[in-house]
């Protein structure tokens, strides 16, 4: 499957969040609400979750195997650094 467009929504940088991404697909399904979160020392992806009843959250759709999040997070986080560049506007 091929990355065909990457959505953002930005946030302020308050807190961890720094903005929820749109994905699509091969021009054909779109996940949404896949959050971009500042960690200690790098940004990650986290996928859109559920809570359940005992309060854990679990994804509800995710990458199947490395190989596929890194080229997600690859591809998602360079156009995000690339949209909030200074020069960005």
């Amino acid at each position: 499957m091929e990355i065909t467009e990457i959505k953002f929504r930005r946030f302020p940088a308050q807190g961890r969040l720094r903005a929820l991404v749109s994905v699509t697909f091969d021009g054909v399904f779109a996940v949404h609400d896949i959050k971009v979160i500042a960690g200690d020392d790098h940004l990650f992806l986290a996928m859109p979750a559920r809570r359940a009843q005992d309060g854990r959250y679990h994804d509800i759709v995710h990458p199947v195997g490395p190989l596929v999040r890194q080229q997600l997070e690859r591809q998602v986080l360079a156009e995000y650094r690339r949209l909030t560049a200074p020069h960005a506007v």
